[in-house]
C-alpha cells in the first residue's frame, strides 16, 4: 500500500508490523498481515482469502444537488445502505450556484464514498457519476422498480408501492428541496417512474435518502 492510505494507515493509525487487516481489491477480499511500515508504504503478506460477499440488490440513486454539507450527509449514509451508483441530478430547481460549484466537488465526493465504504467493509465501491440533468437520468435509468419521492396527494405510500416486490434492481430519485417540476415528473412518468410518499411530515433531502434507501433494502433485499 503507498501513496495517501499507507501514511494515514502508518502515521495516523499507528500501524504495527503483525498486525491484522483485511484488504480488497473491490473484487476479492484478503485477510494480510503487515510485514514493514515506512513513511509511505505498508508492506503486506497475504495470509487467507475470506467470502466476498457482494450485495443481491443493484440500487441506483438520483440525487439532486443541494446545499453540500447535507448532500455529502446523504451520499455518505447512502453509500453505507448499499448503493450500487449516485446520480448527482442537475434538477430544474436545484440552486444554479451549486451546480456550478459541484462540478469542482467530484474528488471530494469519491473520498467521502471510499472512506464510507471502508468504514461500512463493503467490498466495491459504488460508482459517482457526473451530474446529469433530471430527464436524462430518469431515460438512461429503466430497468427494475423505478420510485421517485413525490409530495403530492396522488402519490402512493412507499410501502404500498414495495408490498409484493421482488425486483433485484431498483432506482431511487430524490428530487430537490423546492420539489420536482411538472416537466420532470411528466418525463418520469415516461420512463416508468412512480410517486411514492414517505408519509404526512416533509422531510429533509437527506433524511429523506436514509428513509427510503433503508425501505427498499428491507423489502428487496434476499439476504
Amino acid at each position: 500500500m503507498e501513496g495517501e492510505a499507507a501514511h494515514h494507515l502508518g502515521r495516523v493509525l499507528r500501524a504495527q508490523i503483525g498486525q491484522l487487516y483485511e484488504l480488497s481489491d473491490g473484487e476479492r477480499v484478503w485477510l494480510a498481515r503487515i510485514e514493514s511500515v515506512d513513511r509511505d508504504r505498508v508492506q503486506f503478506a497475504l495470509v487467507e482469502e475470506l467470502p466476498a460477499v457482494q450485495p443481491s440488490l443493484d440500487i441506483t440513486l438520483l440525487l439532486a444537488v443541494v446545499k453540500f454539507d447535507a448532500f455529502e450527509w446523504a451520499i455518505e449514509k447512502a453509500t453505507e445502505l448499499g448503493v450500487s451508483t449516485i446520480v448527482p441530478l442537475a434538477a430544474e430547481r436545484s440552486e444554479k450556484a451549486l451546480l456550478t460549484a459541484a462540478v469542482k466537488r467530484a474528488d471530494r465526493w469519491k473520498k467521502i464514498l471510499l472512506e464510507a465504504a471502508q468504514q461500512s467493509r463493503r467490498v466495491r465501491l459504488p460508482v459517482m457519476a457526473d451530474v446529469a440533468k433530471s430527464e436524462t437520468a430518469f431515460a438512461g435509468n429503466r430497468e427494475g422498480l423505478r420510485v421517485m419521492l413525490s409530495e403530492r396527494a396522488t402519490a402512493l405510500p412507499l410501502r404500498k408501492i414495495l408490498q409484493g416486490q421482488r425486483a433485484a434492481r431498483a432506482t431511487l430519485a430524490i428530487g430537490p428541496e423546492g420539489g420536482w417540476t411538472d416537466r420532470e415528473f411528466g418525463a418520469a412518468h415516461c420512463d416508468g417512474y412512480v410517486e411514492a410518499s414517505l408519509g404526512r411530515l416533509i422531510l429533509r433531502t437527506e433524511t429523506a435518502v436514509v428513509v427510503a434507501l433503508a425501505s427498499l433494502s428491507y423489502a428487496l433485499d434476499s439476504e
